[in-house]
């Protein structure tokens, strides 16, 4: 079991960044893939970013090369740094204990002028 806290979302400005922290607690061993994900009004809930243990990333091609997502050798720590925000990244963002069952609260982005 793998509880998330996911935090630092908040409002910005178009082209402005934020860092999003997922906190995991529990069965961290467990945890082989983390990933974050979005889900705006009206859609699905889509996937952001992922990384492995061993550091390998993966990004949705509407974030690549402004979106990095790391974390620390425990996973204990899973973070996404959002940069020249757009409004269309406007969602609840989700982290994810990719292959297990655990989802964090999720945090709201809001990108606006």
């Amino acid at each position: 079991q793998v509880q998330l806290v996911e935090s630092g979302g908040g409002l910005v400005q178009p082209g402005g960044s934020l860092r999003l922290s997922c906190a995991a607690s529990g069965s961290i061993f467990t945890i082989n893939t983390m990933g974050w994900y979005r889900q705006a009004p009206g859609k699905e809930r889509e996937l952001v970013a992922l990384i492995t243990r061993r550091g390998t990333t993966h990004y949705a091609d509407s974030v690549k090369g402004r979106f990095t997502i790391f974390t620390d050798n425990a996973m204990k720590m899973t973070s996404l740094q959002m940069n020249s925000l757009k409004p269309e990244d406007t969602a609840v963002y989700y982290c994810h204990t990719i292959g297990g069952d655990s989802w964090g609260q999720g945090t709201q982005v809001t990108v606006s002028s």
